[in-house]
């Protein structure tokens, strides 16, 4: 026997159903099995992926299910940026240094030296090693590699042939400063496969959290992973702090030829052969019919809760759409009751049509997911639902500064007074961002891979407000996702006078531009603060769009600007703005523009405004100084004003997501 050579250890990950499992050797021929120990530990339930979560094969159409029939074998398990390690089942993690390709494009980051909060973010003391989330590598932004592509950092791990793969991706941000989001892009083999976000569930840096994804193999035997920038993150910088890489097993190696038992409790576990010193170490992971509850902790985290009434069975949320996260998107009850301490009145926030907001806080080990498929920095995080007996909830991430709609109308001051003193400190260059933001979490929707995503109820109390002031859309209670069929007639009206789309009156129909005359709706209340119906004895003043078009087309549209913006917006930046909601209400949604073209003109309309940009005499016959205008006596309504429609009422979450139409 040769003991030069380092141990073999196979380590496989299945399901056991019943009291007893048996392993088989089968030598090859000419050969003879042995091995020298066999070691089994139990999986706590929380660490591996359900059955009833779908993982989709990146870049094709494929799906997953019942996952935990299959045997998984694990082939690499890498802490990046640290050094090899032991983690509380005894599974040992080595450094990441013979699988970087480019090493100057990663630097290891200064070890964290504090307490991870496990459990806050789905992953526990099992997941890995304390010093796999305490350590990580970072891009090293000042590295280039002689190329002018987008700097990533890459490692190559090699695998099976024309596999079906499991990566689990380990993140624990100690690389920020604070919990504002960091997002980066995941590639294989060079093919943006995610978005990752790694501190938007409970936006606690030192919570770790892992990421699951299934990845077919090329034929050539190795498999590229690289990290990279995402251009709507805050910080352009991107890490990783472990990876474990196995390997489905195909399912005629399961069983010994000629064997009449059954595939469920007869598994070849390995097959041997030459000189080496072998050790088999079997990870069992052991369930019933039932998961067993995971130990709750003692930490807290505030989330907001949407509490409405439906029958059992209906919803948009009755399939999970989740496939990329450790976690389960459905939420039992019991938990959503004791963060709201059983709906206590005290933490109620608002109310909406499909019913009334609370805001609740969620003891550690929470079992929340974030909507993996869609997920951007300007849509607000669907944490989770439930939907037990006749109760319907849903779970959003908070938004410090409410809605849209909350800051038009409402002053950031304490005072009870009306009048000027109750408008909006919300100064012009603020409100632009804010629509820029808008803008891009509707493109985003529009420009879904799966046929684009029509929100279909556009308006200031659905674009929601962080403590950053950065806007985000929300309430895709009414949403469409996919292509249009033409030969769909919805029944009922659906959406919010005053931003529904006229052509929808004839024929039904909803489409993408059915948004963005909603959203013109949205900048015309942006820039005069007042809503988009109101009760008036003059008739052209009681529907916004009809309104501000009359003065856009008479060229006056300053004059029906909020007054607190009176003498701070630059007139080009006002007629940049004027002309581009003026084609978003055209009365024929071909006519309109895309979101894109909004969002690109909305930009504009900011440079216009924060820059001095020349004209000749010619070009411009109107002002070049700022608007000093005497406003006319056209109806501002103090909120106290605003008409109730039901559903607009918020504080701080969102207002209505509803369950009896068409999603």
């Amino acid at each position: 026997m040769n003991f030069n050579k380092a141990p073999v250890i196979k380590e496989y990950l299945l399901t056991i159903n019943g009291s007893k499992f048996n392993i088989h050797f089968n030598p090859r021929r000419k050969s003879f099995a042995f091995v020298s120990a066999i070691e089994v530990f139990r999986l706590p339930d929380q660490e591996f992926v359900g059955d009833d979560i779908d993982l989709g094969t990146l870049g094709q159409n494929n799906s997953y299910h019942g996952v935990r029939s299959q045997v998984l074998h694990t082939i690499h398990r890498v802490n990046v940026g640290g050094l090899e390690t032991n983690d509380t089942l005894w599974r040992n993690w080595i450094p990441d240094d013979n699988y970087l390709l480019l090493t100057g494009s990663a630097k290891k980051f200064v070890p964290y030296e504090g307490t991870l909060l496990y459990n806050l973010n789905g992953a526990s003391n099992y997941s890995a090693s304390d010093l796999v989330y305490k350590t990580c590598r970072e891009l090293n932004l000042d590295y280039n590699g002689g190329s002018s592509n987008s700097p990533n950092i890459t490692w190559r791990f090699e695998v099976s042939r024309s596999a079906t793969h499991l990566a689990r991706l380990h993140f624990c941000d100690i690389v920020s400063q604070n919990s504002d989001e960091i997002y980066f892009n995941l590639y294989f083999d060079g093919k943006v496969s995610e978005t990752i976000c790694t501190s938007n569930i409970s936006g606690r840096r030192e919570a770790p959290l892992y990421y699951d994804l299934v990845v077919d193999s090329d034929d050539l035997g190795s498999m590229n992973m690289s990290v990279g920038p995402n251009q709507d993150s805050i910080y352009k910088t991107t890490y990783l702090n472990g990876v474990k890489i196995m390997e489905f097993m195909k399912e005629a190696s399961l069983v010994p030829s000629g064997s009449k038992e059954k595939k469920t409790l007869h598994v070849i576990v390995g097959t041997v052969c030459g000189l080496a010193f072998v050790v088999i170490l079997v990870v069992l992971f052991l369930m019933g019919l039932k998961c067993n509850k995971a130990n709750h902790g003692d930490g807290m985290g505030s989330l907001p809760f949407f509490h409405g009434k439906g029958s059992p069975g209906k919803g948009a949320a009755s399939a999970s759409p989740v496939r990329n996260l450790n976690l389960k998107l459905k939420m039992p009850l019991i938990e959503i009751l004791d963060a709201t301490h059983n709906f206590d009145t005290k933490l109620l926030i608002g109310e909406g049509g499909f019913g009334k907001v609370y805001r609740g806080y969620f003891r550690s080990g929470m079992t929340v997911a974030i909507l993996s498929r869609i997920r951007h920095r300007h849509l607000v995080s669907l944490y989770g639902y439930c939907e037990e007996k006749s109760e319907m909830i849903l779970v959003y991430k908070f938004m410090e500064n409410g809605s849209l709609r909350d800051q038009i109308y409402r002053s950031n001051d304490n005072s009870d007074s009306e009048g000027p003193s109750k408008r909006s400190k919300l100064s012009w260059k603020q409100r632009l961002e804010i629509c820029i933001g808008s803008a891009k979490g509707l493109h985003y929707l529009h420009s879904c891979p799966s046929g684009g995503i029509i929100h279909r109820d556009v308006k200031s109390a659905n674009i929601l407000l962080n403590k950053h002031y950065v806007a985000k859309v929300v309430d895709f209670g009414l949403s469409r996702s996919g292509p249009l069929d033409p030969d769909h007639v919805s029944v009922g009206i659906k959406g919010n006078f005053g931003y529904m789309d006229p052509e929808y009156f004839r024929s039904l129909q909803f489409t993408d531009k059915s948004d963005v005359y909603s959203f013109g709706v949205v900048l015309l209340e942006v820039l005069c603060a007042r809503p988009a119906i109101i009760n008036s004895p003059n008739r052209e003043e009681v529907n916004l769009a009809e309104w501000g078009l009359l003065w856009q087309n008479k060229g006056q549209l300053e004059k029906t600007i909020d007054p607190s913006l009176v003498g701070e917006i630059n007139p080009n930046s006002l007629r940049n703005f004027g002309e581009k909601t003026e084609k978003c209400l055209k009365g024929d949604g071909a006519s309109r523009p895309t979101m894109l073209d909004v969002l690109w003109d909305l930009e504009y309309a900011l440079q216009l405004h924060q820059t001095a940009v020349h004209k000749e005499p010619h070009e411009d016959t109107g002002t070049n100084a700022l608007l000093e205008l005497p406003l006319l006596t056209i109806q501002h309504l103090p909120s106290k004003s605003i008409p109730d429609w039901g559903d607009d009422n918020m504080m701080g979450v969102f207002s209505q997501f509803r369950i009896d139409g068409a999603k």
